[in-house]
This record gives structure tokens, C-alpha cells and sequence, in this order.
């Protein structure tokens, strides 16, 4: 269902500027936290090649692919250092009794 909002996780399974995987249905995500303690989620693979980003390195606002180091902004999804060129997906996350959630949308 679309504009739903799922639980992906607890707040504190994340560290600042670390990356998870979380897999819903048939679709995989890349749940991220900053440095300034905000979630975000995205689209969990490269848009490059098919790496999957929770594999990858969170530097403040960005993600590294761990195969050919493009980058993306975690906040937007644009497409921040070559190779990669097409932006990721981004969903709205929330947090509420020290769980995070995404939005489906």
C-alpha cells in the first residue's frame, strides 16, 4: 500500500553516519543516519551497478558506493561523484518511541 509507514528498525541500531539494509516486500532499502543523528531512507542499490549501499561508507550527508565510489546526497538522492549519474530514490522517515520508519510512497 502507498504512503504507508513502515518499521524499519530501532533508533539505536544505527550510529551516527552508519548505513543499514532493509528489505520490504520485494523491494530493498538503505536506511542511513547522519552525523547529526537524522534518518533517511533510500533505494538500496547503486544506481550505477546493482551494489547494494548498506555496504557502502556514510560521510555527513553523503553515501559511497563501495565498488566504484560514487556518491550520492543521503537528504535528496542527487547524484554527487561519478561514476554514477542518475539519482537514487528517497523516502520520508519519521522516528516515534525510538523506532524509525519510512514512508512507502
Amino acid at each position: 500500500m502507498m504512503n504507508e509507514w513502515i518499521e524499519v528498525c530501532a533508533a539505536n541500531e544505527l550510529e551516527d553516519e552508519d548505513v543499514i539494509r532493509f528489505d520490504h516486500g520485494e523491494a530493498t532499502f538503505a536506511i542511513y543516519r547522519n552525523a547529526q543523528g537524522q534518518f533517511f531512507a533510500s533505494d538500496g542499490y547503486c544506481t550505477h551497478e546493482k551494489i547494494h549501499l548498506s555496504k557502502g561508507l556514510v560521510m555527513g550527508n553523503l553515501i559511497e558506493c563501495p565498488k566504484h565510489n560514487g556518491r550520492f546526497d543521503i537528504t535528496t538522492g542527487e547524484a554527487k561523484r561519478v561514476p554514477v549519474c542518475i539519482k537514487l530514490k528517497t523516502y520520508a522517515t519519521k522516528v516515534e518511541a525510538g523506532k524509525v520508519f519510512m514512508q512507502l510512497a
